[in-house]
């Protein structure tokens, strides 16, 4: 399993259907997320929690659980807490640092918080959220965004909260942030949002089925060019005692490194 740090396709899966929860863990998505927050209708929500519970005893994977405002964060938190093959939990509508604090100190100082921002007041307190203590990763909630604001779907509409969260999580030093699902079945489509955000500063996406794994991995991916470029500058620049010859050197340095972190772990070689 690549990192939770620079995973790129985290597929959500509703917590309601554990039939389809081994199917999910067998695909190619670097991170799973069980979904017991809006995939899963209120009067089911217990029910849910107990089977995805009941799973975890044996296997790993992220839990979306309810938000912080919410009647049902804390028996999400207290049901979740200590269980072995809990991954880490992606905390819906996330608005203030607190309600990161306050569900890494409920969950006992050690769990992950992927905090979740789905609102105008979540993406104006981002760089508070990204900051928090428990902080991991932030990721976009575009679809409950829109609704919240009335932006449209549109890539320039889209821009400015994705730039507010890449921003933050730069400043709070926690890993890019994962941007929201693309709905449809049209894989160009995918592609061209996965490589816009990727384009803004985003290094992971959310996905709604495993069709889109291989789009999004690919997408968010260094290509084979880049990889190819990064390793001839790496071994031109060791060659030459790593001496800075110009201005340029330092950032093309900080590129390569990074490119060739990503190609090992993601297994991209140049044909």
């Amino acid at each position: 399993m690549v990192s939770a740090e620079i995973s790129r396709s985290w597929l959500l899966v509703n917590g309601s259907h554990s039939e389809e929860f081994d199917a999910a863990a067998a695909t190619k998505a670097d991170q799973i997320v069980l979904d017991i927050e809006d995939a899963v209708d209120p009067s089911q929500k217990s029910a849910a929690r107990d089977e995805v519970a009941k799973w975890l005893e044996t296997k790993q994977a992220w839990v979306r659980i309810n938000d912080r405002s919410s009647d049902f964060w804390s028996d999400d938190i207290d049901q979740l807490r200590d269980i072995p093959g809990l991954l880490g939990v992606m905390l819906a509508k996330t608005e203030d640092g607190s309600h990161v604090t306050e569900t890494f100190d409920r969950l006992g100082g050690r769990t992950r918080v992927l905090a979740l921002v789905e609102s105008a007041l979540g993406i104006e307190e981002a760089r508070e959220i990204a900051c928090a203590r428990g902080a991991f990763r932030l990721a976009f909630g575009s679809g409950d965004y829109r609704r919240d604001t009335g932006t449209s779907v549109e890539d320039i509409a889209m821009a400015y909260p994705r730039s507010r969260l890449v921003v933050a999580s730069r400043i709070g030093n926690i890993p890019g942030p994962i941007d929201g699902p693309t709905v449809g079945t049209s894989y160009g489509i995918l592609r061209e949002k996965s490589e816009h955000a990727v384009a803004l500063g985003m290094t992971g996406k959310l996905c709604l089925h495993h069709d889109q794994i291989p789009v999004i991995n690919e997408a968010i991916s260094p290509t084979q060019s880049d990889v190819a470029w990064a390793r001839t500058f790496l071994a031109d620049f060791e060659a030459r005692g790593r001496v800075v010859r110009d201005g340029s050197d330092l950032p093309r340095l900080g590129r390569a490194e990074k490119i060739e972190k990503l190609a090992v772990a993601f297994g991209i070689n140049p044909s």
